[in-house]
């Protein structure tokens, strides 16, 4: 058990919940009204929460990337010790 490395909350990790609550409340794109390139605002509204989702990953993966070469610097400076 003591192997195992404590994990804080990081800020970062809300650009997780930021696509899932747009496309959580449902209320907000239900309806037809602003059309795009004839595409009702209902089905390009979660095309575009799709790209959202991606894009808010990103800052995430790379936050905990940086963890690990960190963490990874961590161990050859203590292993060399």
């Amino acid at each position: 058990m003591g192997d195992q490395p404590i994990r804080k909350f990081q800020p970062v990790y809300l650009w997780i919940a930021v696509p899932f609550v747009a496309l959580l409340w449902v209320p907000i794109f239900n309806r037809v009204e602003p059309t795009l390139f004839g595409i009702p605002f209902f089905y390009w509204y979660q095309a575009l929460g799709t790209l959202l989702g991606a894009a808010c990953i990103v800052p995430v993966y790379l936050h905990v990337q940086k963890q690990r070469k960190a963490r990874a610097a961590r161990c050859v400076v203590e292993s060399k010790s």
